[in-house]
């Protein structure tokens, strides 16, 4: 039961849209946020790392998962259609963007 709604509640054109949503959309962005706060300082001058790499996998990942859940209800079986390729391609943008963002925050012990 995700946010009080049983995944047999939700009607069936609509469950792959739904759990896309909490797994990639939620959990997504609890483990960006997450990891943006706990990780080392990048700089005095820029604690938090190249800004617009955060903002731009924000994005990217926000407007993805928009895209993806007006566009798949209407048509679940076409799964080739050009919003759902133009969906996953800006969640993948959105993982590279905050990837590259982080990475130079990683540090030995």
């Amino acid at each position: 039961m995700v946010l009080g709604i049983k995944p047999t509640e939700v009607p069936i054109g609509l469950r792959p849209t739904y759990l896309h949503l909490f797994i990639v959309g939620w959990i997504s962005q609890l483990i960006f946020g997450v990891s943006h706060w706990m990780f080392p300082r990048a700089s005095k001058e820029h604690p938090r790392g190249t800004e617009w790499l955060g903002w731009l996998a924000f994005w990217c990942l926000n407007a993805g998962l928009l895209l993806r859940a007006v566009a798949e209800p209407m048509n679940p079986a076409a799964t080739e259609g050009w919003t759902l390729v133009t969906s996953g391609l800006l969640q993948l943008i959105a993982g590279i963007a905050y990837v590259a963002h982080i990475w130079p925050r990683i540090r030995e012990r």
